[in-house]
């Protein structure tokens, strides 16, 4: 509880009165909260980061890699439904890559039903409040990332419909990471989409471990006004990967701790927390504007 109200502190620093966000003030945050990289019979990390999600409210999210090993519909009865899936009425999910061990993610796809988006695609938006929030589909050899693929086809089309000020998008591959998988430079038609249209936020998984970046440009490079923030939030449960490679512009890093990321969506910005499990002490806090 302690931690909400620090992040509260500093959203009141970040939108003193007068501003935007004071006279919006009195419109409750949007709340957007998860992980990736979840549930497993073969470890108990998931059960710890459900009971955080127990005592938070808010729409869920997912990174990916819901459910190991291969995305079954037993495994998503068996693992993945006693722990979180006590909150798949308010999970919005995003597909990893262990969901595809089942051919077309049928067991994903048949599990989370409407709330995945159209079956077979694994991308899909929603509104969150002021925010508009977009959900892509990483897996680029099987869907496509490129610039002329359907999916970045519907990526211009969506981000030019919202009215949005502020934008989050979460998928699986992170394009950055310092991590044992490391920088996915697949990803890069859909990060530059993402950056030129301005988004403030990106959330992924993949890597067994938490890292924030600075905001980036479209080619990677610093840019503190307009940037794209990446998280990487592969803490859901599963397991704990080390780290490989500094990769540039990372800001914050941590492995050994599962836990999840909890977003606090206002009208002009943003905050955030890692809330660790019980028993463990890290934790990341910060506030941020957004873009435009």
């Amino acid at each position: 509880m302690a931690s909400v109200v620090v992040a509260a502190i500093l959203l009141a620093g970040m939108f003193p009165p007068g501003s935007r966000r004071g006279a919006l003030h009195a419109q409750t945050p949007a709340v957007l909260v998860g992980a990736g990289d979840i549930a497993s019979c073969q470890s108990p990390g998931d059960e710890a980061t459900a009971r955080l999600l127990d005592a938070i409210d808010g729409t869920v999210f997912t990174t990916g890699d819901n459910v190991y090993e291969r995305g079954t519909d037993d495994e998503f009865a068996n693992c993945y439904h006693p722990s979180w899936g006590r909150h798949r009425a308010r999970t919005r999910p995003s597909v990893g890559n262990h969901e595809y061990y089942t051919p077309g993610a049928a067991g994903y796809f048949r599990y989370f039903g409407a709330a995945a988006g159209e079956p077979g695609l694994g991308y899909y938006s929603y509104d969150l409040g002021s925010w508009h929030v977009i959900v892509l589909n990483s897996n680029c050899r099987l869907i496509g990332c490129g610039p002329d693929s359907p999916q970045m086809q519907w990526l211009r089309r969506d981000l030019d419909r919202s009215r949005a000020a502020c934008t989050v998008a979460y998928w699986h591959h992170p394009r950055f990471s310092s991590g044992l998988h490391g920088s996915d430079p697949a990803l890069q038609a859909m990060w530059q989409v993402l950056a030129s249209a301005g988004v403030d936020v990106a959330l992924t998984g993949h890597d067994h471990l938490y890292e924030r970046f600075a905001p980036m440009d479209a080619q990677g490079r610093l840019d503190p006004h307009r940037g794209v923030r990446q998280f990487v939030i592969g803490t859901g449960g599963r397991s704990h990967y080390p780290f490989r490679t500094l990769a540039a512009h990372s800001e914050v890093r941590q492995s050994g701790t599962f836990g999840v990321l909890r977003l606090e969506l206002e009208a002009a910005g943003y905050a955030w927390e890692f809330i660790p499990e019980a028993g463990k002490s890290f934790r990341d806090i910060g506030t941020a504007r957004c873009s435009q």
